[in-house]
């Protein structure tokens, strides 16, 4: 037997002290430094033909005065952005869509977090529980929308029926600036929420076990292991999550959309709802201004590229400061 092994591994080495032909060689260089280029080429050829044409194609369209139909195109360079800082619906549009974020995505990382750490406890039917938080996600955002729009009517809504009856004066939350964002923000939360605490869930399963034994053997409670130890060691998905709902909640339209009654992109009759894509749908698709509606769809990128970024620096500091550093 061990005269086998060693001629086998004679053999081997022969093998390998053969030289390679420099065709071969060079083969297997070319293959080594262009397979990985390869392998990720269709995510960026894919992201090149549906997201940044599309993007750059915008770009040049905003600085045109370009409307639907139209066969001439009058260029006007910065003429759409200028006419932009002066008008007084973008500016309430952009107001309603970040109070409208500031209600839902705060509330909605909070108690994300909360039920995932319930999640992450000894619950019986521990998976249906899972697969229930995520249910208003999957459902249908249509007749979710149509279902709250509902709750929150004028006078016959659920919720005006229970404020009623504990001595609040009914809410028309379609004509109250306030009472729409909230009533839009909790769809949103609604929704969102249980996705959400998924995500923070599956970082947290991925906490190493020997982490909070050692702190249960010195005595540490389970408010102090989770404010001590998973609260640090979640602060990656935490960012991931944060940085992910600032670009979905500056870019709502379905919900405040449907909210209205008469399904038009208004946003109420005073625009007290209006928000900032859907100031662009009308621009674009009701008032046949594409030249308008792409310079609004690129201060909108500007201001998600900076509020993202904002929230990713403050919150990786926050991050730094508790380590430490």
């Amino acid at each position: 037997m061990t005269v086998v092994l060693t001629k086998g591994v004679d053999r081997e080495r022969v093998e390998e002290a053969r030289p390679r032909s420099p065709l071969r060689h060079r083969l297997s260089k070319l293959d080594t430094k262009v397979s990985p280029y390869l392998f990720v080429a269709p995510f960026f050829v894919l992201f090149g033909a549906i997201g940044l044409f599309p993007l750059l194609y915008t770009a040049y369209v905003s600085l045109f005065d370009w409307e639907l139909g139209a066969d001439e195109h009058t260029f006007v360079g910065l003429g759409n952005y200028s006419t932009l800082l002066s008008d007084n619906q973008f500016w309430n549009a952009l107001f309603n869509t970040f109070s409208i974020f500031v209600l839902s995505s705060g509330p909605q990382i909070v108690v994300a977090v909360l039920l995932a750490a319930l999640l992450n406890a000894n619950l019986r039917a521990r998976t249906a529980w899972r697969m229930g938080v995520l249910l208003p996600y999957v459902a249908s955002l249509v007749a979710l929308t149509i279902i709250f729009g509902n709750l929150f009517g004028p006078q016959y809504g659920l919720v005006n029926e229970v404020l009623t009856a504990i001595g609040v004066p009914a809410i028309d939350w379609q004509a109250d600036t306030f009472g729409s964002h909230i009533a839009i923000a909790s769809m949103v939360n609604w929704r969102w929420t249980g996705y959400n605490a998924l995500i923070v869930l599956a970082a947290m399963q991925a906490i190493p076990r020997e982490v909070d034994e050692a702190a249960r053997v010195d005595g540490a409670g389970p408010i102090r292991r989770f404010v001590s130890i998973t609260l640090p060691m979640l602060r990656p998905t935490i960012i991931f999550v944060v940085v992910t709902s600032t670009i979905g909640g500056l870019q709502i339209f379905t919900e405040p959309k449907l909210f209205d009654q008469s399904g038009g992109s208004g946003g109420g009759a005073e625009h007290q709802y209006q928000t900032v894509v859907l100031y662009l749908y009308q621009s674009a698709f009701q008032g046949l201004e594409l030249g308008y509606s792409s310079a609004i769809a690129w201060a909108l990128f500007l201001v998600v590229i900076a509020i993202a970024g904002i929230n990713f620096l403050l919150t990786r500091r926050l991050a730094g400061t508790g380590d430490g550093k």
